[in-house]
């Protein structure tokens, strides 16, 4: 059984170090991994070349392309390569030695199409981040991680079926891309993984598990020096114009009555929160930013 790892790099020279010793531990040893840069201009590059894997491909953009196209990019060449899997798979991460081991094992159990591990944050290390995920009904079908921002108490030590994970890490079938398509490239970063697990979730010939025991930890906030999760993150203007317009565009793509009319229901959500939240602190420059944001995504 043939591995590819993916990867997608952009200025990444921070958190490689910590990457490829999560990799070179694995116990798991027929995989390729294919590294995707962006057009870094830090150290990414010769980071990357201090690493020897006996199977690595490194794919140099010219400029950046966005999430979903290097994904894309890396997943063609692991299916050119006959790999069994795909797993993609974030650099800003650090993981136990048996991640692919155990993912796999999950598929030869259940026979899940898709395994994800869950994820807590890096800073600080006992927050769950991830632990299964799904889509929100009442909320213009906007997804959620279980157990995000809560103690990491073994509450979520099960392994269930989900609908919805992050491509932060997702082992995948080949057959998934056969049936579903690959990344949607008008996502340049956010909601590409939303967009893929729904239409994973509408096609209904592939499960999704996730999988509760393994360790494995996410630098969204530590990369900040945060101690609150992702919190700094997410506050971020690029954050709030990126998730705003592509949710717009994921339900726009939709085309049912219901997408359209959770639409407006979007749009009310993004202007009452921002005047009952503390989280933007009523900055107007934010809630031009939300509603610009907003109509973007109908030009996608």
């Amino acid at each position: 059984m043939k591995i590819g790892i993916v990867t997608v790099t952009y200025n990444s020279s921070l958190v490689l170090e910590d990457f490829f010793s999560s990799i070179e531990k694995q116990d798991f040893l027929d995989f390729n991994l294919y590294i995707i840069d962006n057009n870094s201009n830090d150290d990414t590059l010769s980071k990357i070349d201090e690493w020897n894997f006996s199977a690595k491909t490194i794919l140099k953009n010219t400029n950046n392309i966005g999430v979903a196209a290097g994904n894309n990019q890396g997943i063609k060449l692991a299916l050119k390569d006959n790999c069994d899997f795909v797993m993609l798979l974030n650099n800003d991460t650090i993981f136990e030695e048996k991640l692919i081991s155990k993912l796999i094992e999950s598929h030869q159990i259940y026979g899940s199409s898709i395994i994800v591990p869950k994820i807590n944050y890096f800073n600080p290390s006992n927050m769950i981040w991830y632990a299964g995920g799904f889509f929100n009904r009442k909320k213009a079908f906007l997804n959620f991680h279980r157990g995000q921002g809560e103690i990491d108490e073994n509450q979520y030590n099960y392994d269930d079926k989900i609908e919805y994970a992050p491509t932060c890490c997702a082992l995948i079938h080949n057959s998934v891309f056969s049936d579903i398509g690959l990344m949607d490239e008008k996502y340049f970063v956010y909601f590409d993984d939303v967009d893929f697990f729904f239409r994973v979730l509408k096609n209904g010939k592939h499960e999704v598990r996730y999988r509760h025991d393994i360790h494995f930890l996410h630098k969204i906030g530590g990369l900040n020096n945060s101690t609150n999760g992702d919190e700094p993150f997410i506050n971020s203007n690029f954050f709030i114009e990126q998730n705003c317009k592509n949710h717009v565009y994921f339900l726009r793509k939709q085309k049912t009555l219901i997408s359209y009319l959770n639409l407006i229901y979007l749009w009310f959500y993004l202007t009452i929160r921002f005047f009952i939240s503390k989280r933007f602190e009523k900055k107007w420059s934010v809630f031009y930013l939300i509603q610009s944001s907003y109509f973007k995504g109908f030009k996608i």
